[in-house]
């Protein structure tokens, strides 16, 4: 669904906006093939300027058209003078125009749509004012948190309205209006349409929709939520995109954009900054726990305050953390098995210090800012080089330095081979004696590993697993998005490269 996207007449991401009379849809017509990018011809309001250059020193906050309690609001927040993505869109938001923002990880993208929105809200005060759409429930959480530190002086309101939560205490709160709602897709969706007479009234009116993350929001998972949301928004509205990925899918709705629309873009492709350093360690698959502990006893040498360590899995997740549990490490774990209160518990246990590792899946890699990460684990190498770019991006934010350090089995090494093609770097190789490792540490994991198994065990993981298995091949097939499975003749198995000199890790 990556490459190319049908776009429907009936679902169009942007609005013209005419001036001096009321709003009207601008409609492209409902193409009898998929249209991509490619066979789109832009639209002269259409403007993307790429502009990979720091912020003048002579910028400031005044410069970009806030208001002064907006710059004084700033200035308390320790926030010195625009990064270039708030330098770029703020202006051209507060003309009015939709815009996109494609800027790397930890470059202030919240504060380029936040303080526009909370500037034209404080002008005209009422709820709802504006939608957040972002794909994870604690990076709404963290939007929540950051929405109320820009608008501290205002009696600024915020709604959260994300999954695991009672929604009859999140349907009162939408009905008393709040400025601000920040939600995720699937819970923003089911309340709709359960309460069809009361909450698409709320949001009539509404001045902006944000889609935070938006390359994840826009993704075809989401889809069927995004058409039932966009059918309550007003046809006035300005739109915000913010990403650190860019996709076709994302292009192509940007390109159709019947307003005067605005992309501004640090970089084409995907990038990580500079400031982080990135290595990977070339290991075999059944000792990565045994380098795990050998790292995590380094943290201190490394002046490594807090580590975020990524696995593919739920199971994996809970595994790893019971495992370092058992080897005497405080640690809190977040993936998607868990209850939302678990969830929130385990990110403010790190947020605050309490614990200094967080195991996690990929419902971590987006948007969370925690200036004490100094390292980012992969313990499981992703699948796709933009979860890299998001991962990694835990660490090394607004300036600071950090590491990026990725276990690398013989199975990962065409992965790894992409993901440096796409980011343009190489990854350089973490010093550690092989013999070491291993003669330190692998019987204890060994022991540690056998204790956590019979824990998972006892907890009843597995049927937990497949309840929530069952849950999603539901939800997947309601929303015609299962694919069904093809018979195909086994093939032989090859057998793994013996040249580990070849791969170009060394």
């Amino acid at each position: 669904m990556e490459g190319e996207i049908e776009v429907d007449k009936n679902f169009p991401l942007f609005h013209r906006r005419k001036s001096g009379g009321a709003a009207k849809i601008s409609r492209p017509p409902k193409p009898s093939s998929p249209v991509t990018a490619a066979t789109i011809e832009v639209p002269k309001s259409f403007e993307k300027e790429l502009n990979p250059d720091p912020t003048p020193a002579h910028v400031t906050f005044s410069d970009l058209g806030l208001a002064e309690w907006a710059v004084k609001t700033c200035k308390e927040l320790g926030m010195k003078r625009p990064t270039p993505v708030q330098q770029h869109c703020v202006p051209k938001i507060l003309s009015g125009q939709d815009v996109m923002g494609l800027a790397q990880t930890g470059s202030g993208k919240t504060a380029a749509f936040a303080l526009p929105i909370l500037h034209r809200l404080a002008e005209d005060p009422y709820g709802v004012f504006a939608l957040v759409v972002t794909p994870t429930r604690e990076l709404a959480y963290q939007l929540a948190e950051q929405f109320r530190a820009f608008g501290s002086g205002l009696g600024l309101r915020v709604a959260v309205v994300v999954g695991g939560m009672d929604m009859i205490n999140q349907a009162k709160a939408l009905i008393q209006r709040p400025h601000v709602v920040i939600a995720t897709p699937g819970r923003i969706k089911v309340l709709i349409e359960q309460n069809p007479d009361d909450i698409p009234a709320v949001f009539s009116k509404a001045k902006f929709l944000v889609l935070d993350e938006a390359d994840r929001v826009l993704g075809v998972n989401f889809e069927a939520e995004l058409r039932v949301i966009f059918q309550c928004l007003p046809k006035n509205r300005q739109t915000l995109l913010f990403s650190a990925t860019m996709t076709s899918n994302l292009q192509t709705l940007l390109e159709l954009s019947a307003n005067k629309a605005y992309f501004y873009a640090a970089y084409e492709g995907l990038k990580t900054v500079e400031s982080l350093r990135q290595q990977y360690i070339f290991i075999p698959k059944n000792v990565k726990d045994v380098y795990l502990l050998h790292v995590l006893k380094k943290m201190e040498e490394m002046s490594v305050r807090s580590a975020i360590i990524f696995v593919s899995t739920c199971r994996s997740c809970e595994l790893l953390s019971l495992l370092l549990e058992q080897l005497e490490f405080e640690v809190a774990a977040l993936h998607s098995f868990k209850s939302q209160s678990s969830r929130l518990s385990a990110l403010h246990k790190f947020k605050s210090g309490r614990v200094p590792l967080l195991i996690a899946t990929d419902v971590a890699n987006r948007g969370l800012d925690i200036p004490t990460v100094d390292l980012v684990l992969n313990y499981d190498v992703p699948r796709y080089p933009e979860d890299y770019v998001h991962r990694v991006g835990r660490t090394a934010r607004a300036g600071r330095g950090g590491l990026a350090l990725s276990f690398i089995t013989q199975n990962d090494v065409d992965l790894v081979h992409e993901i440096e093609a796409v980011i343009g770097k190489q990854l350089e190789k973490f010093e550690c004696e092989e013999k070491e490792v291993l003669e330190d540490n692998i019987t204890k994991v060994y022991k540690a590993r056998r204790v956590a198994t019979m824990r998972m065990m006892d907890d009843g993981f597995d049927e937990k697993a497949k309840e929530r298995k069952a849950q999603k091949l539901k939800s997947l097939a309601e929303k015609g998005l299962l694919k069904k499975k093809k018979k195909c003749k086994k093939r032989k198995r090859e057998k793994p490269s013996q040249d580990l000199a070849n791969i170009r890790m060394d």
